[in-house]
């Protein structure tokens, strides 16, 4: 995998030597990176030699002055230039194991490179760690990292994850501990294995390493109709049990962040618990804590909105399972505002089964499903429905193909953990004030 262009910032160093989109970066000062660790490293020296093969296959090498902390100006592909760990587990709960046949290629790669943890915020195992990867670690201080625990009984991960090397947990957290290396802990919760009493273990164990551990995350196991395991879902019983453990953990470890992904609460009927629980929201992208901000982030920006269009809106929001209530909340008010229509419509997930509640497994032909019958005329998504770059839904079909077959607008909401550019939408027909005195 090479270190390929994808994108070049306007008016930067490489916009100017006029290097482009699909251009190779093969050497930085006689030196291959393996990555974009490497490469960040290497390119903070003053001067640079930078071998380069073009899109056309033309080789050309540039001498570069530069300020010591300018950035060159490139976006790469990927974030690894040679070949990405493969995971060598086989976990009862791999999502890329619930994948159908006929999907495309890359959905079906398992990672598991402690690089990808630093760089994109990826969970890795640990359990495929070299010594020369513990070295390079401990050496340039590679952190923090984003470790999937799930179990500190070396037994039960072993038994979990199907490798023999799981059960190295507590030696790998103890290296990371000793060289100083923060890290942030995930664990699925799969009822029936490391639920209960397997949990209060975990935790209590995971306590040992509070002067590195950043952040732990407890999210319910995702099973698609794809799966050949017999896993069982978190239901309302099992989510209020795994509240009240970490409740009465949390009062006894004041200052020891463990925090329950939103899911729990949604299954158990309990409101969100309030911002202070989710500290600084470090592992908001696993869904801890994004409906808080959300419901937040609404009850500020209503304050200010519009109390009348200038002209009818009507909005059509597709809802994931996990968001539809909170959605239906925010419907109340905003049909408040004079011309506007809301309207919340929760998205079966037929592609992947219906115990999928989150947006991000939500496919093109879910959406066409749920709103041929509606007929928007102006449709709301979240970014997490799309690939980056793509814009392709998980079933393969493209943005414009969504559009085209409703016939309508559709509005990707980047930010998906704020309401701003709903509320931006709806300020574009607000009613302008009258300059008259």
């Amino acid at each position: 995998m090479p270190a390929k262009i994808i994108e070049v910032a306007k008016n930067s160093i490489a916009e100017e030597l006029e290097i482009g989109v699909g251009d190779e970066i093969l050497k930085i000062n006689g030196q291959v990176p393996k990555d974009y660790i490497d490469y960040n490293y290497l390119t903070t020296c003053e001067e640079l030699i930078l071998w380069v093969k073009h899109a056309d296959g033309t080789p050309e090498i540039y001498e570069i002055e530069k300020d010591f902390d300018e950035e060159l100006g490139i976006t790469f592909e990927s974030a690894v230039f040679d070949r990405i760990k493969p995971c060598t587990n086989h976990c009862i709960f791999c999502f890329v194991d619930g994948q159908p046949e006929g999907m495309r290629k890359t959905l079906y790669i398992k990672d598991d490179d402690y690089r990808l943890s630093y760089l994109q915020g990826s969970y890795v195992t640990l359990t495929n760690l070299t010594e020369k990867d513990k070295e390079r670690i401990a050496m340039m201080h590679l952190g923090p990292l984003y470790v999937s625990i799930h179990a500190m009984n070396p037994e039960l991960r072993v038994k979990m994850l199907r490798n023999p090397k799981a059960a190295l947990i507590k030696e790998n957290l103890k290296f990371l501990q000793e060289n100083d290396i923060p890290f942030h802990a995930q664990i699925v919760l799969c009822p029936n294995y490391n639920d209960g009493e397997e949990l209060k273990f975990t935790l209590n164990e995971l306590y040992q390493f509070k002067s590195v551990l950043l952040s732990v995350a407890i999210v319910p196991v995702g099973i698609t109709q794809y799966r050949k395991d017999h896993l069982t879902t978190v239901d309302k019983a099992k989510a209020i049990e795994c509240i009240e453990i970490v409740d009465e953990f949390n009062k006894k470890r004041k200052k020891f962040p463990v925090c329950l992904s939103d899911e729990f609460y949604l299954l158990a009927e309990k409101e969100v618990p309030p911002a202070k629980y989710y500290g600084n929201f470090e592992q908001i992208e696993d869904g801890v804590g994004s409906l808080r901000l959300i419901k937040d982030d609404f009850e500020m920006r209503f304050k200010k909105a519009p109390k009348k269009l200038k002209k009818p809106l009507r909005l059509t929001f597709g809802a994931s399972k996990s968001v539809y209530d909170t959605l239906k909340g925010f419907e109340k008010k905003l049909v408040e505002i004079e011309n506007l229509t809301v309207e919340i419509v929760k998205v079966e997930p037929h592609f992947y089964g219906k115990d999928i509640s989150v947006a991000g497994l939500i496919c093109y032909q879910d959406l066409v499903d749920a709103m041929t019958p509606r007929k928007p005329t102006d449709l709301v998504i979240p970014s997490v429905m799309l690939s980056p770059y793509t814009n392709k839904f998980l079933d393969g079909k493209h943005l414009d193909d969504l559009k085209n077959a409703l016939n309508c607008n559709v509005h990707v909401i980047k930010d998906i953990y704020s309401v701003k550019e709903i509320f931006d939408l709806i300020n574009k027909y607000k009613m302008q004030k009258s300059n008259k005195n």
